[in-house]
């Protein structure tokens, strides 16, 4: 079951979830639109390795905006924190962003129950486009979880701003076990 616009505001009121900060103008029918932070990462390296660290470079969108160029990945982050130990939250772009030609999130659009924090959002722009900090880019919806519950536990916890991969420490952890 998906959460209804007013049972998020309750959910976020009575702690079930946490949106912050909050705005009432910000829920719609089944979803609550998250914004655009302000800090965006790309990868400097030509070949990226997924089983090393990757090195970034970090601008911040000023107040004309930051163009995106086509061919590359943005790592931006949404302005809120979001999470739940209850509810299974799910990330998609906003309908008036992919009619800009803006690919948000379209590979992982879960989150797991226990997260809590800032998401990274992958960004691809199909052709160049301007983006803000503080727009709304994306729409978040919570579904109900049945049986048990194991909170999320993972490398991205309480993360702030973008997070580039850290497929590696998965490479890393894997070569322990089997050590």
């Amino acid at each position: 079951m998906i959460l209804t616009g007013p049972e998020i505001t309750a959910a976020a009121q009575d702690g079930r979830l946490r949106i912050s900060p909050f705005a009432p103008d910000q829920v719609n029918p089944n979803s609550y639109n998250v914004r655009l932070g302000p800090t965006l990462l790309t990868y400097t390296a030509e070949v990226l390795d997924a089983h090393e660290p990757n090195s970034t470079a970090e601008c911040t969108i000023g107040p004309s905006g930051y163009v995106l160029q086509p061919g590359e990945l943005y790592l931006g982050h949404t302005l809120e924190e979001v999470g739940s130990d209850t509810f299974v939250p799910l990330l998609f772009g906003r309908s008036s962003v992919g009619r800009l030609g803006l690919f948000v999130e379209i590979t992982a659009p879960i989150g797991d129950i226990g997260f809590h924090g800032q998401w990274t959002l992958m960004l691809t722009p199909i052709r160049p486009l301007r983006v803000y900090a503080g727009m709304r880019i994306g729409q978040i919806m919570f579904f109900a979880s049945v049986g048990p519950v194991a909170l999320y536990r993972g490398k991205y916890q309480a993360a702030a701003g973008p997070q580039p991969s850290g497929y590696w420490r998965d490479v890393t952890e894997l070569r322990a076990v089997a050590s």
